[in-house]
This record gives structure tokens, C-alpha cells and sequence, in this order.
């Protein structure tokens, strides 16, 4: 009995964590709490402390002549983040208009390599930059870094692992992406997952639509079987 009590304690604590002010449908429905042992990363630390490695930002896929990167419109890319705290939550990195940055158990830091793209890359925007080097307030330079998308991009990357917003967040500090497929982690300053607060697994938004009549994520509030 005590071991029952015990995980229906763990279970009332991590439903708990979730902002008061946002829907059970925001965390979509989920049968059961995701658990530390299905997401944790072996090796990492979930606090902010961790000593620096070596930056892993190797890009295996540059093209050859850097002439042909893509120039990234200025509203389109992060140009600084910026260690700050959120409620309930706590640690968090935020890009420059205080939206909360996010990494992908499906990519990879070492090298480091984005595997989301199409669909994918419409519902999690990768955090873009022309020249790597965005302002930073709390975060360590030497963790920062930069890998070529499959489109010839450049992202940038936090201890190897590509950054990205998600559209179901709608306003500054927001974390509804937290969990989400149970790949999507809220990134803390030293590249490791924040598990502080980790509500149910939950399905991604939908991508937007399309046409250009459409608000990017506008349908985002409908849900989707989307498995990234």
C-alpha cells in the first residue's frame, strides 16, 4: 500500500506542475504521466550547474561554397538567448522576444544535427541565425553553436543540441511544449532537459496552413496525431 500511495503522490505532483492557467487539453490526452525514466538522457544533469564539455557543433552537412547559405530575413532569426526563469518551471533559455526554446530527443549533439524538418520544422521553428552569433545573458559562449539544416540554414545550438520555438506557445514564458510526443524538452543554459516540472505526454499542435490568408498556427488549438 505504501508503494501505491508513493506513485499516486508522483502522479498528483507532476499533473500539479502544470500552469494553472492552461486547459488539460494543452498537454493533450495522454493515458498516463510521462515518467524521468522514459525521457531522462543518459549523462545529463537537470540542474543548471553542470560543468561545460567541448562544444559539439561539428556541420557535417555545410555546403562546400558558404556563398550558397541562405540569407534569414532579420524578424526570422534569434538573436539573443537569455537565461531566465519561469513559474513552476524555473530555468529556461528564451530567444529575444522571451519565448521559451526548446530541444528534440530525436536529433543529435554529437555531431550536432536537426532531424526535424517539413511539417515538423512548421510546428517547431528552428531558431535561426546568419552569423552564430546572437547576445547572451546567462548562457556560456563556449556552449553555443551553429549546424547547417537540411535546407542549407543555419541554427543555433546549445551544447550540440539544435534550438527551436514551438507554435503553441503563445505568449512570453510560455512552456506548452514541454513533454510534448515525449522528444520535446524546455532546454536549460547548460544544454541539459529541464525535468522540474514534466506534465503528461501530450500530441504536438497542427501545422498551419499553408495559404497565406492563414495566421501561422492559427489551427494550432485543434491538436494533431503528428508524431514529432
Amino acid at each position: 500500500m505504501r508503494v501505491v500511495g508513493a506513485a499516486l503522490a508522483a502522479v498528483f505532483a507532476l499533473s500539479a506542475c502544470a500552469p494553472t492557467q492552461y486547459e488539460a487539453a494543452d498537454y493533450g490526452n495522454a493515458a498516463e504521466p510521462a515518467s524521468n525514466d522514459v525521457v531522462a538522457t543518459p549523462g545529463a544533469e537537470a540542474t543548471a550547474g553542470a560543468e561545460p564539455e567541448t562544444d559539439s557543433t561539428a556541420e557535417p552537412d555545410a555546403p562546400a561554397d558558404e556563398a550558397n547559405v541562405p540569407e534569414i530575413s532579420e524578424e526570422l532569426t534569434t538573436t539573443s538567448l537569455t537565461s531566465q526563469k519561469v513559474k513552476l518551471m524555473g530555468t529556461t533559455v528564451q530567444d529575444q522576444d522571451g519565448f521559451v526554446l526548446y530541444r528534440f530527443d530525436k536529433d543529435e549533439d554529437d555531431p550536432a544535427k536537426s532531424n526535424c524538418n517539413g511539417d515538423c520544422a512548421k510546428i517547431w521553428p528552428a531558431a535561426l541565425t546568419n552569423d552564430g552569433n546572437p547576445t547572451l545573458k546567462g548562457v556560456d559562449k563556449s556552449l553555443v553553436g551553429t549546424v547547417t539544416r537540411a535546407d542549407g540554414t543555419k541554427q543555433l545550438t546549445l551544447k550540440g543540441w539544435p534550438l527551436y520555438r514551438y507554435i503553441g506557445d503563445k505568449k512570453p514564458g510560455q512552456w506548452k511544449g514541454q513533454n510534448v510526443s515525449g522528444t520535446w524538452f524546455v532546454i536549460q543554459p547548460n544544454g541539459t532537459k529541464n525535468l522540474t516540472c514534466l506534465p503528461a505526454v501530450s500530441k504536438p499542435v497542427a501545422p498551419p496552413k499553408d495559404d497565406t490568408s492563414g495566421d501561422a498556427g492559427s489551427d494550432a488549438e485543434s491538436g494533431s496525431d503528428y508524431s514529432y
